[in-house]
């Protein structure tokens, strides 16, 4: 089969117009194993399908991309870097996004090698046309344009060539294309940026670094939407919030968020900025977080009190994320009844909101009531007992209430709650003494498909490995546990037939 295939592709560079011989190789090659194909690599002459693709012939321009990402894989990226590295650079300036999309791969290829990366280093041309490629229309390509040229920035060397180069010209030029464009640049910048705090110091010297935080506190309202997202990113390692805090953008972003009251358009950048701080709680210290930036916390209550079921949303994903943690949790129950007020209201959202929004309740409230058996001191589990109270007159009713809709993503948001709470012995004895839910939990009959098999068995599973449960459930019921979760998940039991004689 391999020397068939190298066979056609030598008639294909002996023809003018191999049209037939194109997609006869393109047939051949579907069941030519790569281990083959790269026993023949030496053989593979790929220069004339290269050129093929310049005859702006629509059909031979996909067989011949077909057939080049096929025996591209049998060659070694060093291979591709040193020998075709004219018909790479030609392929970045294609006008057909296939095309440009198969060299970007190779490139791909490339700068996750090694050996061949110098090769691209090297190559100033060649790089300057992947960051051109950064600002065409087609978003595969400029996603794969940022991917490579974010991989080559992990070494020194490929942080030389990208900000002590033309290269740095060449991207601020880029950034002038269009707002989407810059975006996208802004978006390379932070995903370097994250790597190390040294990557962090090339690109605040370049200057994109302070453009983008000068657009994120500007006056632009959906400027600053965009921009709070890549900031959040950054604020994900620490030199990143370091230099966030040293620079003043932290307080800046909270006191943007004090005036927002006065502000008609906040709606578009506060989930943002909300976030933002959510996200830095959790990464940080939720105590610190809070009390540093106290306007942070007040403005999420808010939020939560207001009819916009966009801003209760976030306000909902915030309070969960910072009770997802014991020192969180704390932080909240020291809001004392204006959080237990909370929980009410999102109590209610679970039973009457979108089904969109009953499920970020339902997984907030998982995330807020949750003890790890190591933290389950009487005060905490106190607190989380009085906290599932609070969200409505008979929570366990109103989550098997949602349980038994017919909407998968709801029933297992509504049983992922019974599981936060299965290890803690305040609720397996409700849920012993409520009428017929050790059944529910038992029957196998009440989920259909695998995601809902899946979540009832991480819930049986959390009730079994529980220390307490053989004593509140009873040994019978315990044992009834253990056997399901020996069992698995996807266990059906055998239907019994008795064979009578005579019957057909």
């Amino acid at each position: 089969m391999a020397a068939q295939a190298l066979g056609l592709l030598r008639e294909v560079a002996r023809l003018e117009a191999p049209l037939e011989e194109l997609r006869a190789l393109h047939s051949v090659l579907q069941s030519v194993p790569l281990s083959e194909l790269r026993e023949q690599a030496a053989e593979l002459h790929l220069g004339p399908l290269f050129s093929l693709l310049n005859e702006n012939h629509r059909e031979k321009t996909t067989l011949c991309v077909s057939i080049l990402e096929r025996l591209l894989q049998a060659v070694e990226p060093i291979h591709v870097a040193r020998n075709l590295r004219v018909d790479l650079q030609r392929g970045l300036t294609h006008p057909d996004d296939s095309v440009k999309i198969l060299t970007l791969s190779q490139v791909g290829r490339i700068v996750e090698n090694s050996d061949a990366v110098t090769e691209i280093l090297n190559n100033a041309e060649l790089l300057k046309q992947v960051v051109y490629c950064i600002g065409g229309e087609n978003l595969s390509v400029a996603k794969a344009a940022i991917k490579s040229l974010s991989r080559i920035s992990l070494t020194q060397a490929g942080l030389e060539a990208l900000f002590e180069s033309n290269l740095l010209d060449d991207l601020k030029s880029v950034m002038k294309t269009n707002d989407i464009v810059r975006y996208r640049v802004y978006e390379l910048i932070v995903e370097i940026s994250s790597v190390s705090p040294e990557s962090l110091n090339y690109c605040t010297t370049s200057g994109l670094v302070t453009q983008l935080l000068r657009e994120l506190t500007g006056e632009d309202v959906l400027v600053r939407a965009t921009c709070i997202e890549m900031v959040t990113s950054l604020a994900h390692t620490h030199h990143g919030r370091q230099y966030l805090a040293q620079e003043g953008v932290t307080d800046q972003i909270s006191n943007i968020i004090v005036g927002a009251d006065s502000d008609p358009f906040s709606s578009f950048y506060l989930p943002g900025f909300v976030k933002f701080f959510g996200n830095l709680a959790v990464m940080d210290s939720p105590q610190q977080t809070c009390e540093r930036y106290p306007v942070f916390v007040e403005k999420v209550f808010e939020m939560a009190e207001s009819q916009d079921p966009t801003m209760i949303g976030v306000a909902v994903d915030t309070v969960g994320i910072l009770g997802s943690n014991v020192e969180g949790k704390q932080v909240l129950q020291k809001t004392g009844t204006r959080f237990e007020r909370l929980l009410t209201r999102i109590g209610h959202q679970a039973k009457n909101a979108s089904t969109e929004l009953k499920i970020r309740c339902l997984d907030a409230i998982s995330s807020l009531l949750y003890l790890p058996p190591e933290q389950q001191t009487d005060d905490l589990l106190r607190m989380t007992e009085s906290w599932f109270s609070s969200l409505s007159r008979d929570p366990l009713e109103l989550f098997r209430g949602i349980s038994n809709q017919p909407f998968p993503e709801l029933h297992c948001a509504a049983l992922k709650v019974f599981t936060a709470i299965a290890n803690q012995p305040w609720a397996q004895k409700l849920m012993f003494n409520s009428p017929g839910f050790v059944e529910y939990v038992m029957d196998r009959s009440v989920e259909h498909d695998k995601v809902s098999k899946d979540a009832k068995y991480e819930l049986v599973k959390a009730l079994a490995n529980s220390k307490t449960i053989a004593e509140i459930f009873g040994n019978p019921n315990y044992l009834r546990l253990r056997t399901y979760l020996s069992e698995g998940p996807y266990y059906v039991k055998p239907i019994s037939t008795t064979a009578v004689e005579g019957a057909e």
